[in-house]
């Protein structure tokens, strides 16, 4: 059991890094949509993203905080697998 959560643990790390480099993305002005990059993390963040998004709407119509709340929900899942053990 140890090593699952440990495992679980690692993989939304990862995903963690993959949030964040999306993020810093989205500040880089005049970015090629069609970048395999840009499309690859697109593809990963999305399915987390957009129910997120559904659910809390864009602040003052541009800001998207989605990403910050998919942070914290990694974060809490981490913690938790972690009180687990």
């Amino acid at each position: 059991m140890n090593t699952v959560v440990e495992i679980l643990s690692m993989v939304l790390q990862i995903y963690s890094y993959v949030l964040l480099a999306r993020a810093l993305l989205s500040w880089i002005p005049n970015l090629d949509p069609y970048n395999p990059i840009v499309q690859i993390l697109f593809r990963i963040t999305e399915p987390v993203l957009d129910p997120i998004r559904k659910l809390i709407p864009p602040l003052g119509g541009m800001i998207d905080i989605s990403i910050i709340v998919a942070f914290f929900g990694i974060m809490m899942l981490q913690y938790l697998l972690v009180s687990l053990v």
